[in-house]
């Protein structure tokens, strides 16, 4: 395992703006785009499996995954099987959405699912410090920052680019890793 080294991320989160920071419009953001559906490899982010699994995907998006290298990452496979724990099991959906979720799951292959290393741990959770601080997250915007700014910071490294539904929260995440790449959509 690699060392980590906290003066390099402590020297690299001079980004710091130490101010609330405001959602751009969505004309200065990277949606979906028909005309352009071939380019980098994909990290799927949480939400595109969940709007897959409950019909909420709009056709651009499965054109663009269908289109696109794909590929996994095990914050994704960790949000999903939190799920799966936090069912109730006495509910009579439980049972189908466990199965719809195990398939998800299923189906990623195996070299295509990265997990973080400990570079992208540690400047993640250092970014979802400050991201925490200056969005004024409480507790459980916090986890979800976290797992956000891993995601993100993965893909960087990787040479990816996160395809999520979630435009507020990675919004601002570029602005404030503008080198970091994101692609959004809007969900049926």
């Amino acid at each position: 395992m690699a060392e980590f080294d906290f003066d390099t991320a402590r020297r690299w989160a001079r980004f710091d703006p130490l101010r609330t920071l405001t959602r751009r419009s969505d004309d200065e953001l990277p949606f979906v785009n028909p005309s352009l559906i071939g380019g980098q490899g994909l990290l799927l982010d949480t939400s595109v499996y969940i709007d897959q699994m409950q019909d909420r995907s709009p056709q651009i998006l499965d054109d663009l995954i269908a289109q696109r290298q794909v590929n996994h990452s095990t914050v994704a496979i960790q949000e999903l099987m939190h799920t799966v724990g936090a069912l109730n099991p006495s509910d009579a959906r439980t049972a189908s959405v466990i199965d719809v979720i195990g398939r998800q799951i299923k189906a990623m292959p195996p070299h295509r699912i990265f997990a973080p290393d400990t570079d992208v741990l540690g400047r993640a959770a250092l970014l979802s410090g400050i991201l925490c601080r200056l969005q004024g997250y409480e507790k459980d915007g916090k986890l979800r920052a976290l797992q956000d700014c891993v995601m993100f910071l993965q893909a960087q490294k990787l040479g990816l680019v996160v395809l999520t539904a979630n435009v507020g929260d990675y919004d601002i995440l570029l602005q404030l890793v503008p080198t970091g790449r994101a692609l959004f959509y809007r969900r049926k």
